[in-house]
This record gives structure tokens, sequence and C-alpha cells, in this order.
């Protein structure tokens, strides 16, 4: 076992049982999807995921997206964990061209101006260089709950994701925000700094903010447009089952 293998006498019952479960879900995984890889934003549940899959499926790859607006304490995070658990990860940037004539075309900040021109952002930036990631790959795993939004209600723990073409693995869809945090506690996972500055949510730093008391944790990502709208087509299929589309 490496160094960092969880000393799991530490976690009540639940989050036990829940981590179990996670051992169980991803020694699977690998074995039916040996090219699966996570796709982690560097927040919280993509940690717990990473850190169980360095213990359990060390063979999965894991991915990130530099859409060029990422936080710095986001950024550092990477290199961080990177050293910490000697593994690498894949980094996956949008291709410079479209950023640009984007940019020129509507202003570096249009995504404030309009849902539709905030989503070709997030396209240009996050789901094309996600498409070229999963290119050839049988599934992907993420780190999202159904707890973190309305659109994530009715989140399937395995699904196929007609967007990409491919199996989609959640295994912390039935774990609580509470949860997570046990876990993390529990086993001294490295979580991202900007968690403790009250973002539960992370994304580019033009469009995320803290929450107030009160919000729910999705609250800072787009807070300036509707609620019904905060997802960035990473996750299209969850909008299929949202009661607000």
């Amino acid at each position: 076992m490496p160094s960092y293998a969880p000393a799991i006498t530490a976690l009540t019952a639940r989050p036990l049982a829940l981590w179990k479960q996670l051992r169980d879900d991803l020694v699977w995984i690998a074995r039916e999807h040996p090219d699966a890889v996570l796709a982690s934003s560097l927040a919280a549940e993509d940690m717990v995921v990473f850190h169980a899959m360095s213990i359990y499926a060390p063979e999965l790859q894991t991915l990130t997206l530099d859409t060029g607006r990422l936080h710095a304490e986001t950024v550092q995070m990477a290199a961080a964990i990177r050293q910490h658990y000697q593994r690498e990860i894949l980094f996956f940037r949008p291709e410079p061209e479209r950023v640009q004539a984007h940019v020129q075309q509507h202003g570096a900040h249009a995504f404030y101006e309009s849902v539709e021109l905030r989503k070709q952002c997030c396209q240009i930036r996050k789901v094309e260089p996600l498409r070229r990631a999963l290119a050839g790959r049988s599934a992907w795993i993420t780190g999202q709950r159904r707890e973190q939004s309305a659109s994530r209600s009715e989140l399937a723990r395995q699904e196929y994701d007609a967007v990409f073409g491919l199996q989609k693995f959640n295994p912390l869809t039935e774990w609580t925000h509470e949860d997570v945090w046990a876990v993390i506690r529990g086993l001294g996972i490295p979580y991202n700094p900007l968690h403790d500055q009250g973002y539960p949510s992370i994304g580019c730093e033009p469009c995320t903010r803290a929450i107030r008391p009160g919000e729910d944790v999705r609250a800072g990502r787009w807070w300036w447009e509707q609620r019904d709208s905060l997802e960035c087509g990473l996750h299209a299929g969850n909008l299929h089952s949202s009661v607000n589309t």
C-alpha cells in the first residue's frame, strides 16, 4: 500500500460504508473498462475519487481541463497532488485559435452578457477539450452528486453518455456534502484551499464566486444567471431530467 493509503478506522459507519462501496466500484470499473478516465476539476469530490483510485485502481488515468482561466489555487493544487501521489494528470486545453476568435468577436468577458455566449465559451474551453480527451475511450468517471443541484437530482451511478458516446460512472451519486468532508478529514485527503474560502464548487475564476450562507452548493457558479442554466455542457445529459428544462 502507498504511504497515503487510508486509515479507514478513522471513519464512522456511513462514510466507511460509502468509502468501501467506492473502492468496490472503482475496482469493477478498472476491470471492465481499463481505459476509463476520471475527469477531475480538482475539487473536493474529485479528490475523494482520485485518492481512492490511486490506492485501489492506480491503472486508471485522470484528466483535468485547463481552460486558461483557472484560479491560481487550482493550478497550484494540480502540481501539489502530482507531487503528493507521484501520479501524472493528463491536461487538455482549448484550441488557441478558437479562443482567440471568440474573444475577438465577442470580447474577453462576453459570458456575462448572455447564457448563449457563456455556453459558447464553455463549449470552446471545456466541452471540446473533453471530447478530445474522451475520444476512443469506453468510459469516464465523475465526482457528481445528486445533492449538488436540481439538474443532478436524478443522477444515475452508471449511465450511457449519448453526448460523448461512452459509459459514464458517477460513484458519488448518493454522497452528501457531509459525507465528502468526513472522508476528506478522516483520511487526510489533500483539497483545494478555495474550499476554505467559501467555494464548495470550483470552476473558472471569472465564473465562480464564494457562496453566501444558505445558498446551495452550486450557487457560486455562473451566479448572474437563472438557476436552471447552471451546467456547462460537460454533463448535458443532466438537463434531460431536470424539471426546469
